[in-house]
């Protein structure tokens, strides 16, 4: 599922660049936005560890186990059809001797057309199982994003970082994690959602 990790990165806005702006200049340099923003000196910023959101989201933790439940299904139907065609092929290797020419021609034709058929099936199979991977990210982004904006205007947060070994944030006070916070209420949310309580977070439906 290293799509899956790879969608995280993409729900989270990495504000490098404000954090730079922040250490590096002075009052005197910092304005207020167009729209009439607030200071950027005064704005509040937060982080979350993704690979702990990722680990303890149950919502993720349910869909990717069914995602990965039904791709072992299909390696094994795949599996299945690849045995029938290896028996069929070993069939005729007992049996070409006594054929006819026309018999041994016709055989070979219809396993070429059968291991042809097997290729596009499993072609269609990546292709399924890519699509609903690509649908549980969206779904991960949706549900992430809804939620982060909702936590980030009741705690007047203008940021959220994303902290990982991979992003450009190399370190974090503690008082800035706001992960187990997250963690808690994007699990909330999901309970209630499945239990057909709805909140303002939830914006997607319950698997």
């Amino acid at each position: 599922m290293k799509n899956v990790s790879l969608a995280l990165n993409a729900v989270l806005l990495v504000a490098v660049a404000i954090l730079y702006y922040l250490h590096f200049s002075g009052p005197s340099s910092a304005g207020v936005g167009g729209n009439g923003g607030v200071l950027l000196q005064d704005a509040k910023i937060a982080y979350i560890n993704s690979d702990s959101v990722l680990k303890y989201y149950e919502y993720l933790t349910v869909n990717r186990k069914d995602l990965e439940t039904r791709g072992m299904q299909m390696e094994q139907d795949f599996r299945n059809r690849a045995q029938s065609l290896q028996n069929d092929v070993a069939t005729y290797q007992r049996t070409v001797n006594n054929m006819t020419f026309g018999q041994a021609k016709a055989a070979e034709e219809e396993l070429t057309k059968k291991q042809q058929n097997l290729q596009l099936y499993q072609q269609s199979l990546s292709q399924q199982l890519a699509l609903e991977e690509g649908k549980l990210n969206k779904e991960l982004y949706d549900r992430i994003t809804t939620f982060l904006k909702d936590y980030a205007s009741q705690n007047n947060l203008q940021v959220v970082l994303k902290y990982d070994p991979t992003s450009d944030v190399l370190f974090g006070g503690e008082t800035l994690d706001i992960t187990k916070q997250v963690i808690e209420g994007l699990n909330q949310s999901y309970k209630n959602e499945k239990a057909g309580v709805k909140s303002p977070a939830d914006s997607t439906k319950s698997k």
